[in-house]
């Protein structure tokens, strides 16, 4: 009995703080604060003590934050929830939750969104003895809305297998946080959201590398490219199309004609036909090669496969490699070598532009903005 009634006190001292609102509200970002040890009850010896110590070290964050700015809408609707679950001891009305995601605006809306699901998680547990989770609708959505108020902290909870919230992680709530970082250029947030996928068992998925390669593409990161390029073809993901274009432009502009012609051969084990972006990188491929003449072939097969009212669009890709292209190249040469690779393609894209034109191709290009470009003339 002793033994018994000393378990009920620890329970009721380690017992999650509820957040209520009529006071000063305390959430962690482990969504859950435990009592420091020099509060609980006098009755609870060392031993239960160096228990709570760490059971402390072992939460999410240790770190407790002030929530200070709820917005009215979600400090009502999540009064109203709690009330329900902990007073009137019944489940509240699915409409409630829905609203309360709907009308998060910050961070501190997002601490009051997940206090409610670990309250109504474990209603569900205690009072309806269901065990299963959310519906993974409504955990995409809350990522979706973690990462619309820029909560990512929360959002990267929400990929975690085992949590006191009843989500379940899923690739597509990864991939909300993946746009984030696209969007926002963090290398370091798509690093760290893959670690996690790996850590929670979640697949890999053809959405998800076209995610990643785009964000090392903008982020210049080459070596974080090879690293996840190495881990979803060894994972068995089929490539896009525009994963490959990606690739394959990156490695153009890096003056990589080995890797470029690697990615096209990995490629073409899936698909046959270029796309226009393809070609052109492997046209690219041959200006570095000094092989004007196979580059124009490469363009030109292509453009006979484009219809008229797409024209615009070959037009497009002819100025990024005659005006953005070489000076790509060029800042990813060596020192030692610019001044070669600058003359090569001084000389050799105009030839290309010949071989197109002599073919019956009508070129569009400005080569007067490629003899004025500053990277060919330094």
């Amino acid at each position: 009995m002793q033994y018994l009634s000393h378990s009920r006190r620890i329970v009721r001292a380690l017992k999650p703080l509820s957040l209520v609102n009529s006071e000063v509200r305390f959430v962690s970002h482990a969504s859950h604060v435990i009592q420091s040890p020099t509060h609980l009850s006098p009755g609870i010896d060392s031993c239960n003590q160096f228990y709570a110590q760490s059971m402390l070290r072992a939460s999410f964050s240790s770190d407790a934050k002030l929530v200070e700015n709820p917005t009215e809408a979600v400090k009502e609707l999540h009064g109203k929830i709690l009330d329900s679950v902990n007073v009137k001891r019944s489940m509240p009305p699915n409409a409630w939750l829905w609203s309360l995601i709907e009308n998060c605006k910050n961070e501190d809306d997002i601490s009051f969104l997940f206090d409610v699901l670990q309250n109504l998680r474990r209603f569900r547990l205690s009072n309806l003895r269901i065990h299963d989770n959310f519906n993974c609708n409504l955990c995409r959505q809350v990522a979706k809305t973690c990462v619309r108020v820029g909560a990512i902290n929360h959002g990267k909870r929400a990929l975690w297998k085992h949590n006191v919230h009843g989500l379940t992680p899923s690739v597509a709530s990864a991939h909300h946080l993946l746009s984030y970082a696209l969007e926002h250029k963090n290398a370091k947030l798509m690093d760290e959201v893959m670690k996690l996928l790996k850590a929670n068992n979640l697949p890999l998925q053809p959405g998800t590398a076209d995610l990643v390669f785009r964000i090392c593409h903008d982020t210049d990161n080459w070596d974080l490219l090879a690293k996840y390029s190495k881990k979803f073809c060894k994972a068995g993901v089929k490539l896009r199309k525009t994963t490959y274009d990606v690739w394959m432009e990156f490695a153009s502009k890096r003056g990589d004609t080995e890797s470029l012609w690697n990615v096209d051969k990995l490629r073409s084990e899936t698909y046959t036909k270029h796309t226009l972006s393809g070609a052109f990188s492997c046209a690219k491929g041959f200006l570095l090669e000094h092989k004007p003449e196979e580059a124009a072939a490469v363009i030109q097969i292509i453009c006979q496969a484009y219809p008229d009212e797409k024209k615009s669009v070959l037009e497009a890709e002819f100025k990024k490699l005659v005006n953005e292209w070489p000076v790509d190249v060029i800042k990813h040469q060596n020192e030692e070598d610019k001044k070669d690779v600058a003359a090569s393609l001084k000389s050799d894209i105009p030839a290309m532009v010949n071989a197109l034109v002599n073919s019956g191709l009508r070129v569009s290009v400005d080569l007067d903005k490629l003899n004025k470009n500053e990277a060919l003339l330094s």
